[in-house]
């Protein structure tokens, strides 16, 4: 009997887990004995930065490669046929890792990546191209601007450590570690968010100015109609650019019709489970921002 066709996804975000779904042909209610279908191997690698990260389905690995090289060498390793990168449109080094990854071992690379938001009507957006320049936007806004609602996640806080001025609200999915700024409160909490609970949020707390990256996907943007209806500027983290090169697709349906052509499998080992069902609901990213 030949080899199953073996799929590697670089996960830690809703897609990466519906794909896995997905390919389960299931709805996502499966038990640990089940399988994927006949001709079919997954494996999702989670980076590990998050606790208590949803698990997918079938095979998980947890923790780095070594880099670019050290991926390569487990795609040969390990027979791996497709590699598709689902993750968060901010890992940049993964993403380049696995653009170099792929290419050393010949393995057939494709991107899935959530739409960007897009402003309309009545928002008051401030685009910036990394962390830095978004804590020198703060600075910059018109108006007497002292309480910000930071979701750009818990690792990049040390571009907001100096600004001594502000008082920052800061929500991520597991407690953030210093250096990050000394006027502080955290709240954990994973998404989805509601309209309402971000309504609420901004209230309570008093927000004035809301910062994020553009992560895309429904599960956090609530907080962007809640900051329209304010009237509340927010500054915009523009995406990384996908590496040169590499195959990108917008939903975990075109990433399934993608490994039907390559493989040549059938929907018997490629199901189609979830393929209907990509509207908000999942949790969201296990490194994400809120």
């Amino acid at each position: 009997m030949s080899e199953p066709f073996h799929v590697l996804i670089l996960g830690g975000t809703t897609e990466s887990r519906r794909l896995a779904e997905s390919l389960y042909g299931h709805d996502g209610t499966y038990g640990p004995g089940s399988t994927y279908g006949p001709g079919l191997r997954v494996t999702s690698s989670l980076a590990g930065r998050v606790t208590r990260p949803v698990p997918p389905p079938g095979e998980i690995r947890i923790g780095g490669f070594g880099g670019a090289e050290g991926l390569a060498r487990w795609l040969r390793e390990h027979r791996v046929d497709a590699l598709i990168d689902a993750t968060h449109p901010f890992a940049a080094t993964i993403s380049r890792n696995a653009a170099l990854a792929a290419a050393d071992a010949h393995v057939p690379l494709l991107a899935v990546r959530r739409p960007s938001w897009v402003p309309v009507a009545g928002d008051d957006w401030h685009s910036v191209g990394s962390l830095a320049e978004a804590a020198e936007a703060l600075a910059a806004l018109p108006g007497r601007r002292r309480r910000v609602f930071l979701t750009t996640g818990r690792t990049g806080l040390a571009a907001f450590a100096g600004l001594d001025g502000l008082w920052f609200l800061v929500r991520s999915v597991d407690a953030p570690e210093p250096p990050y700024p000394a006027r502080m409160e955290t709240v954990l909490d994973r998404g989805p968010f509601t309209f309402d609970g971000e309504r609420e949020l901004l209230r309570r707390h008093r927000i004035d100015t809301v910062v994020t990256k553009d992560s895309g996907g429904a599960a956090t943007a609530p907080k962007l109609t809640a900051a329209r209806e304010a009237g509340l500027p927010v500054v915009v983290v523009r995406r990384p650019p996908t590496p040169e090169g590499v195959a990108v697709v917008g939903s975990v349906a075109e990433a399934v019709a993608w490994l039907r052509q390559l493989s040549g499998l059938g929907s018997e080992a490629l199901g189609s489970g979830g393929l209907g069902s990509e509207a908000p609901g999942g949790p969201s990213d296990d490194r994400a921002s809120g």
